[in-house]
């Protein structure tokens, strides 16, 4: 009877369900499975977050319910990070709200700012809230290739917003990217923002890698641009910048006017998180960084065993230059399987679970997507499980037999 149900007919069968149920198979059997399936961080927060948690939960007014909107000094210490990180100045009373993570806070504002017939742009490949917050909402989407960021991305987009019908209200956007790991510098927020100003489209991004760069160059934030508070706000977490990904904690900041309608929506369906969280979180932001840098290292490090090792099996990938994520090209020899069937093929013959790229859109066919949340040894030990199964099977016909 759920499939009457008006919502829950626009959500596509999930693409992850039929792998995860073949991994959990796997494992049941008693299959050692390195996983790289999800985005999921391994290592726990620094010991001064933690500190601060055990020190607050300790403090009996604490587990009565929070604030909607975030206590004040967690909105304020997120405004002294975006301070001293982007120079963008927040107010933290009507520029600043904390969600229930980032994922939430983008389905919420959907449910804020959209209704069935409004137009969405969002990219393709994408983490798929950016598309099914909006769907569950009931808007339609037009799709942009997420995986072009020059001038033929803006040619696209204009001819997007030329043609769609009704004019979009919002576009999406998520750089450094999940899953492809793709980065853009300020002109191209810069070219966004004139855009959507000129179009009276809002621009909703996504920083939640803001901090899990390689280069040396940290990505930039679309509020940096002049004028960008006009029309854009902007999502952060501290789920990968500070290992605390259970905790769901994030943020909007931006447009006061996103920003409140926001509110609006969450002071309906939450009462905040956990304030000792909150607090634990403000600690995170304003205490020492060093646990940022060593969790760059560490996945950097893991970054390079892991390619470098698929590159000396055979399978060509590129280095991402950021997010905790390795977004692969089948090699030539599978393609013809697709995504799913090469997961499959991985999974049963490597003991290796990865996340198929067409869960992440049409666009996301022929690549897979790698996290970096398996140890050094465990990626080794997956890198020569993959290079046995490249030299075993040489041909989209053996695979098939196999499976």
């Amino acid at each position: 009877m759920s499939e009457d149900f008006y919502r829950i007919r626009r959500l596509p069968p999930y693409v992850f369900a039929e792998v995860n149920t073949l991994k959990q198979a796997a494992r049941a059997r008693g299959d050692d499975i390195i996983d790289f399936g999800m985005g999921n961080p391994d290592q726990p927060p620094a010991p001064h977050i933690l500190a601060k948690m055990q020190e607050a939960i300790q403090n009996p007014r604490a587990h009565r319910y929070s604030s909607s909107r975030g206590i004040p000094g967690l909105r304020k210490a997120l405004a002294a990070y975006y301070d001293r990180r982007f120079n963008v100045d927040l107010d933290p009373e009507r520029e600043v709200i904390v969600t229930l993570g980032s994922k939430e806070g983008l389905a919420n504002l959907a449910q804020a700012i959209s209704s069935p017939g409004d137009t969405i742009l969002v990219p393709n490949p994408s983490y798929p809230i950016h598309a099914f917050g909006f769907i569950i909402a009931g808007a339609a989407l037009r799709y942009l290739p997420s995986a072009q960021t020059g001038a033929a991305f803006f040619e696209q987009l204009k001819r997007t917003v030329e043609h769609a019908v009704p004019k979009p209200i919002a576009i999406v956007i998520n750089y450094p990217s999940n899953p492809t790991a793709d980065v853009v510098d300020l002109d191209f927020y810069g070219q966004i923002v004139d855009f959507c100003r000129h179009h009276g489209i809002y621009v909703l991004s996504d920083l939640a890698y803001a901090e899990v760069y390689f280069d040396g160059n940290p990505p930039p934030s679309v509020l940096e641009i002049p004028g960008a508070k006009d029309i854009a706000v902007e999502f952060t977490s501290m789920s990968k910048t500070y290992n605390m990904p259970g905790w769901r904690v994030g943020f909007a900041a931006g447009n006061p006017d996103l920003i409140a309608a926001l509110g609006r929506v969450k002071s309906y369906l939450d009462y905040g998180a956990f304030t000792p969280i909150q607090v634990a979180a403000t600690a995170a932001l304003n205490g020492p960084q060093d646990c940022v840098e060593e969790m760059r290292q560490l996945y950097a490090g893991r970054r390079d065993i892991l390619v470098h090792g698929l590159r000396s099996a055979g399978w060509d990938c590129p280095l991402p230059p950021a997010t905790m994520f390795v977004w692969a090209p089948i090699p030539p020899a599978f393609r013809d399987m697709g995504a799913i069937g090469f997961t499959k093929a991985l999974l049963a013959e490597a003991d290796v679970a990865v996340s198929p790229g067409v869960g992440f859109g049409e666009h996301g066919e022929g690549f897979v997507r790698l996290g970096l949340v398996e140890n050094s040894q465990r990626i080794r030990q997956a890198v020569r499980n993959i290079r046995g199964f490249l030299q075993h099977y040489h041909a989209v016909g053996d695979l098939a037999v196999a499976s």
